[in-house]
């Protein structure tokens, strides 16, 4: 089994990987289709299905199919482009996507809200048809947008391609137990047997790519600490980062301060991403947009508070949070549509518990376990967000989780790495309550606070 480090931390815009990250790339890939066509469209149009369907307006879905069906990928995301092409596709009713003739397009009738149907394949699906001049469908494509900026199509989710495809790797473990096992008897780390395997993949210059995740993570957080006013949406959720970091720093130094006082580092930081990814600004999967605060708080954290620490284990906090990211998708879901809440910041608190704990020394039973006392008190978790916007209580829970992974590696490092819950089982866990928790809670804001909270 294998995963990228790349593939887990990706460059992107926000609010969300599923609902706009997503649905952008699966509108890229249509236009690919469209390309390679022998005919010649005259008009497109799209319909969201389940989740997409049901938040897809807070989480920008529906703009992020209109701007990938123009052309934008979320790598290289211009917002000021966007904007342009949003007002003039508006006022024309076409679209012109690159290498492609212009297509007839009107936002108010050929995007589709689909709140009855629910796809087969993912509570995120969606269907993009390719129309002639009489409007007749020549071409449709079903996507399935997984989590984590993943799209699959109906065909690819049915044979199995959301699995681990390439040439083999030498560490390929499939669970916390073989990745253990490995670790043992190869007398590697964790991240050693990452990079190996990210060598084996031919994935690109590990270092210096680790190095731009975490220098794009760093860059949305400082933004986000510097830009006050109100969240974009309607429910005039006001910035909180700025004012907080401006006092934790006048306090700093203060003899007085209590140790707890740290906590407001930590969350501070992830709420600062996450007020940016709220904005629609350029954040990190990590795994997701929704859960994109934990991992980089946790490294600020670890190089600004921790004693001795330094930018160069960054790379090995990233590829060991990439191996347990690999274990919770393949053997679960990072998805909040899928499985709550619990898929998203409980397994990014789990994937920066097990890198903290790395980059302190811990021997690969002490990760395992930070990552798992992390994962195990997330379960249960619903995705209930208010209005359907990543705001509330998105924001707060990055923060959470973030203090929750610092402190369940502390917890693992004081121990010997044995211990009573497995990792494996709790990922089996969250597998098995995302199965069994009900569709209002999984990110179709029609339950939990969603429906106790007033949206204005």
């Amino acid at each position: 089994m294998f995963l990228s480090v790349f593939d887990v931390f990706k460059i992107g815009v926000g609010p969300s990987s599923s609902h706009t990250m997503g649905p952008m790339v699966a509108a890229g890939r249509f236009l690919d289709r469209l390309r390679a066509a022998p005919f010649t469209a005259s008009g497109v149009r799209a319909t969201l299905h389940g989740s997409l369907a049901f938040t897809g307006k807070g989480h920008a879905t529906d703009r992020a199919v209109i701007l990938g069906l123009a052309g934008f990928l979320p790598d290289t995301f211009d917002a000021d482009a966007a904007e342009a092409t949003l007002l003039s596709i508006a006022g024309s009713k076409k679209i012109s996507p690159p290498a492609l003739p212009q297509l007839t397009f009107d936002p108010q009738k050929d995007l589709r809200f689909d709140y009855d149907t629910a796809l087969p394949g993912h509570a995120n699906g969606m269907v993009i048809d390719a129309l002639d001049v009489q409007g007749d469908v020549i071409l449709s494509e079903t996507y399935y947008s997984i989590g984590g900026g993943f799209v699959l199509t109906a065909d690819e989710l049915s044979a199995g391609k959301a699995q681990d495809e390439g040439p083999e790797v030498p560490f390929p473990f499939k669970s916390a137990a073989e990745m253990l096992e490995m670790a043992k008897t190869s007398g590697l780390t964790i991240a050693q047997m990452k990079e190996k395997n990210e060598a084996a993949r031919k994935t690109g210059p590990l270092r210096q790519g680790t190095y731009r995740i975490w220098q794009v993570m760093k860059d949305c957080m400082d933004r986000g600490l510097a830009s006050e006013g109100v969240l974009p949406g309607g429910l005039n959720v006001r910035r909180r980062a700025p004012g907080i970091y401006a006092k934790l720093m006048e306090e700093r130094g203060q003899n007085l301060t209590a140790p707890h006082v740290v906590n407001d580092w930590i969350g501070t930081y992830a709420m600062a991403v996450n007020e940016e990814n709220a904005a629609g600004g350029q954040v990190v999967t990590a795994p997701t947009n929704g859960a994109a605060g934990v991992m980089p708080a946790v490294i600020r954290y670890y190089l600004d508070h921790v004693p001795g620490a330094s930018e160069t284990r960054v790379p090995e906090f990233l590829l060991t949070a990439a191996a347990i990211a690999g274990l919770v998708k393949f053997n679960a879901s990072i998805s909040g549509a899928e499985a709550g809440c619990q898929a998203e910041v409980g397994s990014a608190a789990a994937m920066a518990a097990a890198g903290f704990c790395a980059v302190q020394g811990g021997t690969p039973e002490q990760i395992e376990n930070a990552a798992e006392i992390a994962l195990e008190h997330h379960l249960g978790m619903t995705c209930d967000p208010v209005a359907g916007l990543v705001q509330v209580p998105c924001i707060e829970r990055n923060s959470l989780g973030a203090i929750k992974a610092v402190s369940a590696a502390s917890l693992a490092l004081r121990g010997d790495g044995q211990h009573f819950v497995p990792l494996d089982a709790a990922i089996e866990t969250m597998r098995q309550t995302g199965r069994d928790m009900h569709e209002k809670y999984k990110e179709t804001s029609l339950g939990g606070l969603a429906v106790n909270v007033p949206n204005c």
